[in-house]
């Protein structure tokens, strides 16, 4: 545990943290299209131009990761993270096109004791994905689970 910077005593109701960019090429939207999300507006430019986003873009589901490789490069790796039990929601508000510079923001919105696991807390919290313009590319939020560095006492029966 000597690399972990934060515990779930760390997550406070409001705390903002923005973790970084990124910028998918072409290259990359493809690449990840052509693995898992195949539709012609992810893998060619004239059928992109040809669809409601005016060109070729990125799968959401790729936005998504690319958004959880921020998250994890930037702050996960420094804390006591057990993962997570879901998201609530996902959107993606905006299309995302080669080259667009993605900057990750998340906000703590929620925080508890798991109740049957004391020495593990819980934080909700909304993700939010920016492009260059400022305008919102992703709006997702979900629950995370934190090791906590004081695990409450156990409840008396």
């Amino acid at each position: 545990m000597a690399d972990i910077t934060y515990f779930w005593e760390d997550m406070a109701v409001g705390q903002v943290r923005d973790l970084g960019t990124i910028s998918p090429s072409r290259e990359d939207i493809i690449a990840f299209a052509s693995q898992f999300d195949p539709q012609p507006f992810h893998l060619d430019d004239a059928a992109g131009e040809a669809s409601v986003f005016g060109g070729l873009c990125a799968s959401g589901w790729h936005t998504c990761s690319m958004a959880m490789r921020l998250m994890v490069t930037n702050f996960l790796q420094q804390t006591s993270s057990l993962g997570s039990p879901g998201l609530e929601s996902i959107q993606w508000k905006k299309p995302v096109y080669p080259n667009d510079t993605l900057r990750l923001q998340t906000t703590v919105l929620e925080t508890k004791p798991m109740g049957r696991r004391p020495d593990v807390g819980m934080t909700r919290n909304l993700w939010e994905m920016f492009n260059q313009h400022g305008d919102k590319v992703l709006h997702m939020e979900g629950w995370g689970m934190f090791r906590r560095r004081h695990p409450a006492p156990p409840e008396s029966a």
